[in-house]
This record gives structure tokens, C-alpha cells and sequence, in this order.
């Protein structure tokens, strides 16, 4: 039997410590080893405990998270989850600290919400379990790179992800070019989130990428990124398609979920669509992308090695939905391959 994981708990708030680490203490293979409240706390503690994983405030005084992050990342790379507020401004610092290299985010609870933090415990186990090498962040990114002569055809791409998908999907998107296929997405994410994410994806990119709307029309250059929170991410009418968010409960544990954005591709484009399942935790999505194959759709998968979790692309791959497992540098590329026209005409 695996050890539990050990974690340490950071943050400026004792109330906010002390309901972290008893909602981590209440799961039989989690071990909170200790606690901080600022950064110099937290860097004394990483090295008396040798903790597992790290979950760390954004706001902190003296230093803030995403400072102390880049400190750890560059001088004792570890696993770290991100704990944030759930305005633009936490969710703009948190999305930089998953680019940085954080391994996931968690919004703080709203005053009297019933189960806060319901899925830390398994991020934190996700977390201990990830074989993901931590490396010094880049000095820069590279900026998107326009492939001027692709000729877009008639598919339409739908992507899933999860854990280590700000990182795989802005690696995916930066590779498309201003005219790429139109492009839907299912990332899980909180509410306020994914709008800041849209954004930044929308600055990195060559594409428009925006927070997907109920009823906007599916067009060449543009991606349409689910928003987090109450509805789930469809495409609807094959005459003209458009997105659709439509209300229901969660599915496998998620809202919005990559199954149902999958199925909903299968049925409206068939074999004129490719679907693309990244890093993530649970099995999301990997019904809902052997429902595409079965349709007819293209169908990839990121390979083990370059996940930070292997495991929405595992279960697709066993199921049979992934017709072809490819490292995430490569992702960006194959979708570009599979969706330009042909010399002859446009499929």
C-alpha cells in the first residue's frame, strides 16, 4: 500500500489553514506534515519536512504565492498546488502560476458553501503520485508563429483537459495559425477562471479565443474555450453550427464535462471533426471520444511521458477511442495535418 502523501499547508489566514487541513485530514491517505503563514515560514518548513506537495496561498504578505513559486520551482522543484480567490485577479495570478509550473489551482470557498475544497484531497494524491519532472520555468515564452500557407478544410476540432491543461493546451493553440479550424474546448476549471483564461490565450495565440457564448457560431480562427461553472459546453445545428450551453448536473464529477462536449461533436460532425483528449485526472471524456471515433472523427491522445497526469488519455486509450497516441509537442502539428484542406477541394 502506498504511503500517504505528506503536505504542506500555506497560507496567511489561520482559519483559511486550519479549513484546508482539515478537510485534507479527513482523507485516510492524506498526511499534513505542517503549516506556514508566509513564505519564509513555508521555505524553513519544505526543508525540516521534505513534504510531498505544497498547497500555497496566491496572496501572502512579504512574498507573495506566485513569487514563492518561482523561488521553489527554481531552487527545489516540487509538486504545489495553487489555493486562490475567486475574482479575475486571483484567477489571472493563478493561471500564471500553472504556467510557471504549479500542478493544479483550487478556489477558496465561499462563505457557507457546503463541501469546500470537495476535490483537494485527490489533487493532493494526483499531485504525490505524478512522476512530472519540475524544472526551472523559462525565461520567456515564444511567441505564436502563423503557418502562412494552411489551407483550412471542413473539420471542426473539439479538445478535452484537465490537470496540466493551461500548460498542454497553450503549448497545443500556439501552434495554430490565425486561420485554424474552428476549435472547441472543455478544460476543467472554476467559474471566473476560464473567462482570464480565454484572455490569456487569446494574447499568446494567433486565433481569436474567447469564453464560449450560447449560440455563437462556429467560425475559422476562432476557439471557444467552456466557461467554468452552472452549464455544460454543446455544439448544436450542423446547417449552421454554433455553441450551446445547456444546464444538467455534473458528469463524471464535472460541469462543464468533456464527455458531454465530445458527444455532442459526434453527433453534429461525424467523421468532420477530429477530437483531442489531454493531461487530466479521472476519465472524462474518453467516452465521449470513442463516441467520435465510432462516428468517424479523428481521434488523439497525449502520450503518457508528457502528461502531468495520465489519466482522461489513459482510459481513452484503453477504451479504444485514441487512435493515435502523440507527445504534446507534436499535438499542435498532427491537428493542423488532419484539418488542412485538400489541394483538390476542402474536406
Amino acid at each position: 500500500m502506498n504511503a500517504a502523501a505528506r503536505v504542506l499547508v500555506v497560507d496567511d489566514s489561520p482559519t483559511m489553514r486550519g479549513l484546508i487541513t482539515a478537510v485534507l485530514r479527513a482523507d485516510p491517505d492524506v498526511n499534513v506534515v505542517g503549516q506556514a503563514g508566509d513564505a519564509l515560514e513555508a521555505r524553513a518548513a519544505i526543508k525540516a519536512l521534505n513534504p510531498d506537495v505544497v498547497t500555497l496561498d496566491i496572496e501572502m504578505p512579504n512574498m507573495n504565492g506566485l513569487e514563492f513559486l518561482e523561488k521553489i520551482m527554481t531552487l527545489r522543484p516540487m509538486p504545489v498546488i495553487m489555493v486562490s480567490t475567486m475574482t479575475h485577479r486571483g484567477a489571472d495570478a493563478t493561471l500564471a502560476a500553472l504556467e510557471i509550473g504549479a500542478f493544479d489551482c483550487v478556489g477558496k470557498p465561499s462563505p457557507g458553501e457546503p463541501h469546500p475544497f470537495g476535490d483537494l484531497a485527490d489533487k493532493v494524491k494526483a499531485a504525490a503520485r505524478s512522476q512530472r519532472q519540475y524544472v526551472k520555468p523559462a525565461a520567456q515564452r515564444v511567441p505564436p508563429t502563423a503557418t502562412a500557407d494552411f489551407r483550412v478544410g471542413r473539420k471542426i476540432v473539439a479538445i478535452g483537459s484537465s490537470t496540466g491543461g493551461v500548460e498542454a493546451l497553450i503549448n497545443v493553440l500556439q501552434k495554430f495559425p490565425a486561420n485554424c479550424p474552428p476549435t472547441v474546448i472543455t478544460q476543467h476549471m472554476p467559474p471566473t477562471f476560464t473567462r482570464s483564461f480565454a484572455e490569456r490565450l487569446n494574447r499568446l495565440c494567433a486565433p481569436i479565443v474567447q469564453e464560449a457564448t450560447d449560440g455563437a457560431r462556429l467560425e475559422i480562427g476562432k476557439i471557444y474555450l467552456a466557461p467554468g461553472g452552472e452549464r455544460h459546453l454543446q455544439v448544436a445545428n450542423a446547417s449552421a453550427p454554433h455553441c450551446r450551453l445547456v444546464d444538467g448536473g455534473p458528469v463524471n464529477g464535472h460541469r462543464p464535462s468533456v464527455d458531454v462536449l465530445f458527444d455532442s461533436v459526434a453527433e453534429l460532425a461525424g467523421r468532420n471533426a477530429v477530437g483531442v483528449i489531454l493531461t487530466g485526472m479521472g476519465r472524462d471524456g474518453a467516452a465521449g471520444l470513442l463516441k467520435m471515433r465510432h462516428a468517424g472523427a479523428r481521434t488523439i491522445g497525449q502520450n503518457e511521458k508528457t502528461c502531468v497526469v495520465y489519466g482522461m488519455p489513459r482510459v481513452a486509450h484503453e477504451l479504444g477511442a485514441v487512435e493515435q497516441q502523440f507527445p504534446l509537442n507534436a499535438i499542435g502539428e498532427e491537428i493542423l495535418k488532419i484539418t488542412a484542406a485538400r489541394k483538390e477541394g476542402s474536406e
